[in-house]
């Protein structure tokens, strides 16, 4: 049995927009990221007043020319698949409304045109246009690592703060006005400042005793980086080693669930055939 006409040029159209797998489909998306890097620059230039004053038209063009092929790419995103609302309510599907719409605001809002700017949140379909799925399972690896680990950095910020709080005050009995240390919470800000190494300058120690105990909590400092930064590192070699993160790009036209396997016949979430046109065609 074949298949329907409808059934078939909707299957085609969601591998085109969905898939980075075949040669229309990373076409799709590259031509999708000029789009949106096109469409940041120019409301990145439109803010500079000497820039837009010349350009102006030509810009608006150029905006309601992409947004328009947006519109027409967020509605074959809904159409394509048979339970539309796991699309729209996605990540993806959220920013991509939100990168539709600010062109269509700006007749009743004036300057939501330059929420266009969030279209830069789409480039991370890049992962799925380069083929480097890889790194987005290490990316996964590297999420659970943080999350594994958050219980040691927790106590770790507890105990920078205790030694900023402590170091505040002290610098504050030690320094005092004089030295602009007016109060604790302002010594407590001057001690976070030297600890993370931003030093802004804007509040130092005079007195021996507080340049001596500034040393110290900038040595301190270098600990405060390395040791989260130990932590995690330590986790994700661990969980590097206990488990392999395996990403693909195949999406399933049903559910719209795209981390499978490129051999995958069915989805692992809805069941699904991955397939239609080959079933139907048996």
């Amino acid at each position: 049995m074949k298949p329907s006409n409808k059934q078939s040029w909707r299957y085609k159209i969601h591998e085109i927009i969905y898939e980075a797998d075949t040669p229309m489909g990373k076409f799709f998306d590259i031509v999708l990221l000029i789009l949106i890097l096109l469409s940041v620059i120019i409301v990145m230039l439109e803010s500079v007043k000497s820039i837009d004053e010349q350009f102006h038209d030509l810009f608006l063009i150029i905006e309601w020319v992409i947004t328009i092929f947006f519109t027409f790419e967020y509605i074959a995103r809904i159409i394509t698949v048979k339970k539309p609302q796991n699309y729209i309510f996605s990540f993806y599907g959220i920013i991509d409304f939100l990168s539709t719409i600010p062109l269509y605001l700006s007749f009743i809002l004036v300057g939501s045109n330059f929420l266009l700017t969030v279209r830069a949140m789409r480039l991370l379909r890049v992962f799925r246009i380069l083929k480097i799925t890889r790194y987005v399972g290490e990316g996964n690896k590297l999420k659970k690592a943080l999350i594994e680990s958050r219980a040691k950095i927790s106590i770790f910020i507890f105990a920078v703060l205790i030694v900023a709080i402590v170091a505040g005050t002290l610098m504050y009995l030690i320094e005092g006005e004089e030295s602009g240390f007016t109060n604790i919470p302002v010594s407590v800000y001057w001690c976070i400042v030297t600890l993370t190494t931003v030093g802004f300058g804007d509040i130092t120690p005079l007195t021996p005793a507080g340049q001596f105990l500034a040393s110290l909590i900038m040595i301190l400092g270098y600990g405060v980086i390395a040791v989260p930064t130990g932590i995690v590192s330590a986790q994700y070699v661990r969980k590097n080693a206990d488990d392999y993160v395996h990403v693909n790009t195949l999406s399933c036209h049903n559910c719209g669930e795209s981390k499978h396997r490129d051999d995958s016949k069915y989805c692992h979430k809805c069941g699904q055939n991955m397939f239609p046109d080959t079933e139907e065609t048996k």
